[in-house]
C-alpha cells in the first residue's frame, strides 16, 4: 500500500475520533454523562486501533501522521477543559494539559516558520504515548465515577498526579527535541 494513501482504515478511524469530539462535547453539555464517557472510550481506542492496524496492515501515511496527534490534542483538551469546568478535576491541570499541547504545536510552527523540516524528524516518543494512555484513562476514569455516583478521591488524585509529572516530563521531551532541531537547522 502507498504510504500516501488517503482512504485507509487506520485514517478513517482518525477521522471517526476526530468527529467523536463535538458528540462527547454535546453529550457532556447535556449532562449524557454515560453517553458521553462510552463515546470518550470509544474515540481513545480508535486511537489504540488506528496505530496498530498502520503498523501491521503498512498503512502509515503523511496524513495519518498528521492527524493522529491533532485527533489526540482535539480530544483531549476538550475533554480536559469539559472536566475543568465541572470541577471535576483541578484547574491547574487542565491548564498544564491544555499549554503543554499548545507549546508543542506552537513549537512545530515556529520551526516550520523557521524553514527546518519537522514532519519526518518529529515522531511520537514513548513517554508522549504513555502520557496519552494516562490521560485517556484518566478521562474514563473520572467520567465513570460521575455517572455512577461512585467517588475514589485518593485513587483520582494519584492519577491526576502522575498524569501531570507524565505531561511535564513529555512536553520537557519534545521541548528538547525542537531546540536541538532549531540549532541542527540555524547551524546547519
Amino acid at each position: 500500500m502507498s504510504r500516501d494513501a488517503i482512504w485507509t482504515i487506520p485514517n478513517i478511524l482518525t477521522i471517526i475520533r476526530i468527529l467523536l469530539t463535538p458528540a462527547f462535547v454535546m453529550a457532556y453539555i447535556s449532562e449524557n454523562f454515560n453517553f458521553a464517557w462510552i463515546l470518550f472510550a470509544i474515540a481513545g481506542l480508535t486511537d489504540a486501533l488506528d496505530g496498530f492496524l498502520a503498523r501491521i496492515w503498512n498503512q502509515r501515511s503523511q496524513l495519518g501522521a498528521m492527524l493522529d496527534p491533532l485527533a489526540d490534542k482535539v480530544l483531549l483538551v476538550t475533554s480536559f477543559i469539559c472536566l475543568a469546568l465541572k470541577g471535576w478535576i483541578p484547574d491547574w491541570f487542565a491548564v498544564l494539559v491544555v499549554s503543554r499541547d499548545v507549546i508543542i504545536v506552537g513549537g512545530l510552527a515556529v520551526l516550520h516558520f523557521w524553514g527546518i523540516e519537522v514532519r519526518s524528524r518529529i515522531h511520537p516518543i514513548w513517554i508522549s504515548k504513555i502520557t496519552t494512555a494516562a490521560q485517556i484513562f484518566l478521562v474514563i476514569f473520572v467520567m465513570i465515577q460521575r455517572s455512577f455516583g461512585l467517588d475514589f478521591p485518593s485513587i483520582q488524585a494519584l492519577m491526576v498526579w502522575t498524569t501531570a509529572l507524565l505531561t511535564i516530563i513529555s512536553g520537557i521531551a519534545y521541548v528538547r527535541r525542537g531546540f536541538e532541531l532549531f540549532s541542527e537547522g540555524t547551524n546547519g
